[in-house]
């Protein structure tokens, strides 16, 4: 049961991260002007890759451990919730991700803070993600 605790533990911390920057981080950026909101979201992404994606790995291995160890098909679930982030970043983020990274500051235009509101309705599903995992570990747990 021990993974499933930890499981649950990774999956609540992914989703704290993913929400600080849905209703902290952006409505604070979206205060600058589009030069300093490109700059500050450049860092923040990065930072946040190194954070958010590791989380996602981790508690995807604990919930299939703790799957593999209990036989509770909601440890399975959260594991492959968690790891649902990865294809959804991959896949659906990762074009906007590519063309923020890649659009150097000098150049900031007028389409760079609607792609960054984009963005952030993109990880909200990250978001959702996480909360769903959170909550299939919660009720594995009491189960």
């Amino acid at each position: 049961m021990l993974f499933g605790q930890f499981a649950f533990l990774v999956s609540a911390l992914f989703t704290g991260a993913a929400f600080y920057v849905n209703f902290a981080e952006q409505p604070a950026r979206l205060s600058l002007d589009d030069r300093a909101l490109l700059a500050e979201w450049k860092i923040a992404y990065k930072r946040g890759t190194a954070v958010q994606a590791p989380l996602a790995l981790i508690g995807c291995v604990l919930g299939l451990l703790a799957w593999y160890c209990t036989g509770h098909l909601l440890f399975l679930l959260g594991g492959l919730v968690m790891i649902a982030n990865w294809p959804w970043t991959l896949l659906v983020m990762m074009p906007i991700n590519n063309k923020l990274m890649a659009t150097p500051l000098e150049v900031v235009g007028a389409d760079t803070r609607p792609q960054i509101q984009k963005w952030n309705g993109f990880h909200a599903m990250r978001t959702v993600f996480g909360f769903l995992a959170v909550v299939a570990f919660f009720f594995a747990l009491i189960g």
